[in-house]
């Protein structure tokens, strides 16, 4: 999302739900992380930020490709100054965006998977970036089962959202993939031991450690 439209859209809609979802879903999977953790697909930096406020003392990075994304995300840890010293974003896109660590503790993805024309390509950053056994959540959109399914979904969810974002919500739940289309990547990564479970009627988690 590199357009400024669509980073301000994105930067402006309401994702408490979701978002507060993610983070609680990140407490039950993997707890107080053990060390820095790194965010694939930050955005406008909302998750980023709630995890460094949820685990006081723990770094925790955002990579994006998207700079208008990015101009976002550092305006909203301007306004949150006392976690600028443990709070990083980076510009890169998948798999050779610059990482300043080799060793996280965790490393989590928000509504990425489905904007990569190579999915394999965030399931080998995860390998890269972290640490052995670290720990991985993901989640995303699952593609519904017929363009009239997807049309309800944003009727649903989408309702008093700008064009723009509810456009983009549509086609993302097209492009998105099946949980057994995840579980597949998985396996072709050498991932198996990765869980993935619906956690909704349009998301999708997944969750575990890394060999």
């Amino acid at each position: 999302m590199d357009a400024a439209d669509q980073a301000a859209a994105y930067a402006a809609a309401d994702f408490e739900e979701p978002n507060s979802r993610f983070v609680a879903f990140f407490a039950d999977a993997v707890g107080a992380p053990a060390g820095p953790v790194l965010d694939l697909g930050c955005g406008p930096g909302d998750i980023v930020l709630r995890l460094a406020r949820r685990y006081p003392g723990v770094e925790v990075h955002g990579l994006d490709g998207a700079e208008a994304m990015l101009a976002h995300a550092r305006q909203a840890l301007g306004r949150e100054p006392e976690l600028a010293s443990r709070v990083r974003f980076l510009q890169g896109t998948l798999p050779d965006g610059p990482l300043p660590r080799s060793d996280y503790a965790a490393v989590t993805s928000n509504s990425l998977l489905h904007h990569l024309h190579r999915p394999a390509d965030l399931w080998a950053t995860m390998r890269r970036a972290a640490a052995p056994g670290a720990a991985v959540l993901v989640m995303d959109l699952f593609r519904p089962g017929s363009r009239e399914d997807a049309e309800a979904i944003v009727a649903t969810y989408g309702a008093g959202e700008p064009d723009v974002l509810r456009r983009d919500f549509f086609n993302s739940l097209l492009a998105a993939f099946t949980p057994d289309e995840v579980r597949r990547q998985l396996r072709e990564a050498g991932l198996p031991g990765l869980q993935v479970e619906t956690v909704s009627d349009r998301h999708l988690l997944v969750h575990g450690r890394l060999p």
